[in-house]
């Protein structure tokens, strides 16, 4: 195990030596010996600035310690160790060493969800482990927008896994332990956190792995089209993908009604139910929005069969009835989202939708035939926010 000086010590979190020793007099750090400190008592340092810095006085967690109410010393288990020091060089260092732009180096702690920093500020050592894979794509001659998207789409899908992790803890962890009157030792159960880690971490892996064969196929089956296609072997019609939007009529009134738990019940169920319609149907959730679901389709037709099932089944389960709107037509990718005109025509024929009615554009109707679905015309509508009448028809299961 590595040792540290006060002075290295202070280093590694960005503080002055004078901090450790008052930490020490407090009584919040209590090293072997008087000069040399654990990778534990970094992160124990690391945890006290963070606690002062959200308001907590350090004398009141001192005094806990003293009587027993708290404990830092869950931070030496190894499940721990991802709270990361600094380390030794600045932003601006390491771009003149790698080569990588300034400001896309800077990204990396924006992305982790952090306030940007300034030029000179030394990375941290989880930051660090990130700066190999951008001075690959760099020197490769990627597109510096490109970087940043990926970056970015990176940190907001971790930093969504380890909120849910985090409330998936505090339920199952924290909550009973604390009702159970047990002291902060057992609160912080560092056993079950050495255990726990590496599995979470293998479980996320291997879904990400998957995830990753899955888009690759994908690319692949994408870049043998072209390739046949150009070879004049093989020819396809082009389908223009759908996008829908699932809506959940009165979800808000029943947020007010039941509280903030039977809403997260609520989605939490919706989610599991709309996600096999709409994967066994080829399509995939893009982004949950409250009070409902956007989905991409790459074929329309499997997208209202997805759409038709989603509200029936929502129906069989006693939720909240849901409307759905569907148009087709070209759409633009871009940071893990799609845009375009596609996706606003979309949303407000969700919103024109009536409870227990899926929607459909012209253009919809017509990339579905033999889609086993049959379609009654509504008329020209007016859209708020879409310029002219559209045809909007009520899609059915076929008879």
């Amino acid at each position: 195990m590595a040792w540290y000086s006060r002075e290295d010590a202070a280093g590694r979190v960005g503080v002055e030596p004078n901090y450790i020793v008052r930490l020490a007099d407090l009584g919040i750090l209590a090293p072997e010996e008087r000069d040399r400190f654990s990778p534990g008592d970094v992160r124990r340092v690391l945890m006290a600035k963070s606690l002062e810095d959200a308001g907590i006085p350090l004398e009141g967690v001192a005094a806990a310690i003293q009587r027993g109410a708290l404990s830092l010393a869950f931070l030496d288990a190894a499940s721990y160790e991802r709270f990361a020091a600094l380390a030794a060089e600045t932003f601006r260092q390491v771009s003149v060493r790698t080569g990588i732009p300034l400001e896309l180096l800077m990204v990396i702690r924006e992305a982790i969800g952090m306030a940007q920093p300034s030029p000179d500020d030394r990375l941290r050592e989880d930051e660090m482990a990130i700066v190999p894979f951008i001075e690959l794509q760099v020197a490769e001659g990627f597109r510096p927008a490109a970087i940043e998207r990926l970056l970015r789409v990176q940190g907001d899908s971790t930093r969504r896994i380890t909120e849910q992790e985090a409330a998936w803890w505090n339920s199952e962890v924290i909550e009973p332990a604390m009702a159970a009157g047990k002291g902060s030792e057992e609160i912080g159960n560092a056993d079950l956190a050495d255990r726990t880690a590496p599995l979470s971490e293998q479980a996320v892996l291997a879904m990400y792995h998957a995830q990753q064969a899955r888009a690759w196929t994908a690319n692949i089956i994408e870049g043998f089209l072209v390739l046949l296609a150009k070879a004049g072997i093989h020819s396809r019609l082009e389908r223009l993908p759908a996008i829908c939007f699932l809506d959940l009529s009165g979800y808000t009134r029943l947020t007010q009604e039941r509280g903030d738990d039977a809403a997260a019940d609520l989605a939490s169920t919706v989610g599991r139910l709309v996600q096999r319609s709409s994967v066994q149907h080829g399509g995939k959730p893009i982004k949950w929005l409250g009070d409902g679901v956007m989905f991409y389709f790459g074929d329309p037709g499997r997208g209202v069969r997805a759409a038709l099932e989603m509200v029936e089944g929502l129906a069989a389960a006693a939720l909240p009835p849901a409307h759905v709107g569907l148009d087709a037509g070209p759409v633009l990718f871009q940071e893990g989202d799609y845009f375009g005109q596609t996706v606003n025509v979309a949303s407000r024929i969700a919103e024109y939708a009536r409870p227990g009615e899926v929607v459909v554009s012209q253009d919809v109707v017509d990339a579905s035939k033999g889609a086993g679905a049959s379609f009654t015309e509504i008329g020209p509508v007016e859209l708020k926010g879409v310029s002219g009448a559209m045809r909007l028809h009520a899609a059915h299961r076929q008879a």
